[in-house]
């Protein structure tokens, strides 16, 4: 067991523009949450910190589309998040809010700090303007064409089906998602961090320190971003809501919204302490301190490259010593997106099963999405309540209690602890710190479980049943039942880390104070439930309530004229070659012959099709589209392809063999 350490341990900060959903909980939660207890529970010093970021453009999108005022809208879904939080058994110490002003204050000084030592930059540039509107507009005010994988729908900061962090002048017809005009480039002030400056120290402080320490998911993207070469980054915008900029010149602009976010951490970490009677600054400046972040994939060069280098710039901060990102979680084969409504949403699910928080909690732990994407079905969330929560878990612990009823009128049965499960049961336990040190939680939460596969088979083994039937074997029974009573009080004590309120009912159960241990003629109490079976009819109610989501009315663009269809050529062509880009896991490069040319097409459908899948495919092809680069290399066009109601995507290609180059009218 490792000595007593200092954990300041932080989740990403929810955007307080809608509510949580299962994605949210099993990217950058549940496994904190369970890094946290574990800490705790093995005697450490644990500051698990969170908040709800109140200053991002999506909520000033968010009021102005349900027609209130950003304090309501802010309001509204954070005591929603923080509800949904408390309810699935989310331990932070501290859930703070952004909008405080012990945030704004200490967000205010990282600024005027940067700014005082001269390492920021203040840059006039063309920024994207709304002339209807009259307005700057922020990344998430503008909408467009993904450069890099084509998605229509990318954000003007990111690109949700890559990825990809992107800026604003990035896409490719953007639009104002205020007015839906075309923007203009207008000139604009801010304020820069050069985070090229920094690049040695990130070379060093990860490229050399990290490698082997940090998830190979996590490593890479960072590697990569170092090795394209870092730029300076505005930390302002021109907006009205968010964070003022504590400067002269710093009229009608605030902090941008990532740059004010992380440090959230130390706010929160400060109105904790100012409300226990400690001192924060051990948690943020101690060099012994271990900071850890979790977070999804879409926020790693926030907090592996951007917010360490605010701190290094600063001084005096530590740095982190994990950033454990999960990729993403899928929705029956989908992906999660709160713009469509293809979610679960923890409010609704915590009506639709209420007191089954531990349920979800396992689900989404053992499909955690630790190393690639990951999904999520309703009939599999089904198949591991009802074949492993209730038939190995709950089926064990009822039949011990059962039993313990049943022979020894509910006491703790007088014997001895077998020592070949006894060995077992220190092995698995082990193996559960092993795991979760290593944040190898899915890994963990099977070892767990294991803890009551062996309690069955063991019981199954024994037959304590038979033996009671025979006065000399009944010394067995006894050594049998208090076996499994202290394997029953070792599971108590790990799903304190995994499922607290299953946690807490067996403590109730086995009727203990937190600091009691089970010892012969200890009164039980009677066996209660712990697991509710899950109905065919419960999770078809759920299915079909995403199946309208598929089957609605698509939204059009906007209206064209025929002169502007005329101008697209669209050919037929066959595709003679496909390979898998590297470093790329969405894109094939693709050789179409068109009749008179072969064509290079680089399309965004790995994760439908294998290159052989493709071979010999006739396909539609958008041929007078201009040239694009794509990851460096040139795409002569575009494949049309539709979406089926199970999100595949189909190839648009004549009903019969036609020759490469024909014409589509």
């Amino acid at each position: 067991m490792e000595s007593k350490q200092r954990y300041t341990i932080t989740s990403a900060l929810p955007y307080t523009n809608g509510p949580l959903h299962i994605g949210h909980l099993a990217g950058a939660y549940i496994p904190a949450d369970i890094f946290a207890r574990f800490k705790r529970l093995t005697d450490n010093d644990v500051a698990y910190i969170c908040g709800s970021d109140e200053h991002g453009v999506a909520i000033s999108i968010k009021a102005k589309s349900e027609g209130k005022t950003v304090k309501e809208v802010i309001d509204k879904y954070h005591n929603l998040i923080k509800n949904s939080f408390n309810s699935f058994g989310i331990s932070f110490d501290n859930y703070s809010r952004t909008s405080l002003k012990i945030h704004h204050d200490t967000a205010s000084s990282f600024f005027k700090e940067l700014e005082s030592k001269n390492l920021l930059e203040l840059k006039t540039s063309e920024q994207l303007y709304d002339p209807v509107e009259n307005q700057f507009l922020a990344d998430r005010f503008v909408e467009g064409t993904c450069p890099k994988c084509g998605h229509q729908e990318a954000y003007g900061d990111q690109c949700e089906n890559c990825g990809s962090s992107l800026s604003p002048t990035d896409l490719i017809n953007p639009k104002s998602k205020l007015s839906g005009a075309s923007p203009i480039l207008k000139s604009t002030k801010h304020w820069y961090l050069p985070l090229g400056d920094y690049e040695n120290f990130l070379r060093e402080w990860i490229l050399k320190g990290k490698e082997k320490k940090w998830k190979p998911n996590v490593y890479g993207q960072v590697k990569s971003w170092i090795d394209l070469g870092l730029e300076s980054r505005a930390i302002t915008r021109d907006l009205e809501w968010g964070i003022p900029v504590p400067h002269k010149d710093g009229k009608g602009k605030v902090l941008y919204v990532w740059f004010d976010a992380p440090i959230g951490y130390i706010s929160s970490t400060k109105e904790w302490a100012k409300n226990n009677n400690k001192d924060w600054e051990p948690y943020w400046k101690d060099k012994n301190t271990k900071l850890i972040h979790f977070i999804g994939k879409d926020n790693i060069v926030f907090h592996s490259i951007i917010f360490p280098i605010i701190l290094e710039a600063h001084g005096g901060y530590i740095l982190p010593e994990n950033v454990p990102a999960n990729e993403f979680l899928n929705l029956e084969g989908n992906k999660i997106s709160t713009s469509k409504n293809w979610a679960v949403w923890l409010h609704e699910y915590l009506e639709d099963f209420p007191n089954m928080q531990d349920s979800l909690r396992y689900t989404l732990t053992v499909n955690a999405p630790e190393s690639k994407d990951n999904d999520f079905t309703w009939k599999d969330f089904q198949a591991r309540v009802n074949n492993e929560l209730v038939a190995i878990l709950g089926n064990f612990i009822n039949r011990v209690l059962v039993l313990s009823h049943k022979y020894f009128e509910g006491y703790v049965a007088q014997g001895q602890m077998d020592i070949t499960v006894e060995s077992k049961v220190q092995d698995l336990a082990q193996k559960i710190d092993f795991a979760l040190s290593n944040f190898e939680f899915r890994q963990a939460n099977t070892f767990f479980i294991d803890l009551a596969r062996l309690g069955n088979k063991y019981l199954q083994e024994q037959e304590p049943w038979k033996k009671w039937k025979e006065e000399n074997l009944k010394p067995q029974v006894r050594n049998c039942l208090f076996t499994c009573l202290k394997l029953v009080e070792e599971i108590k004590r790990q799903a304190q880390i995994f499922l607290p309120n299953t946690a807490e009912k067996i403590k109730n159960t086995l009727n203990l104070s937190n600091a009691e241990v089970l010892s012969p003629k200890h009164k039980l109490n009677k066996p209660m439930l712990l697991f509710e079976k899950i109905e065919d009819a419960e999770i078809q109610i759920q299915i079909d309530k995403l199946l309208p989501k598929k089957e609605n009315k698509p939204m059009y663009k906007e209206e064209i004229q025929f002169d502007d269809f005329e101008k697209i050529d669209l050919r037929v062509g066959t595709i003679i070659e496909a390979k898998k880009m590297e470093k790329a896991d969405k894109l094939l490069t693709l050789q179409v012959d068109m009749g008179g040319e072969i064509r290079t097409i680089i399309s965004g459908i790995a994760h439908h099709f294998s290159p052989n899948d493709v071979l010999g495919q006739q396909v539609t092809v958008v041929c007078n589209l201009a040239p694009r680069k794509i990851r460096g290399f040139e795409s002569q066009g575009m494949i049309l392809m539709s979406e089926d109601l199970s999100g595949q995507l189909q190839f648009n290609q004549p009903s019969v063999k036609v020759a490469n180059g024909s014409k589509v009218n």
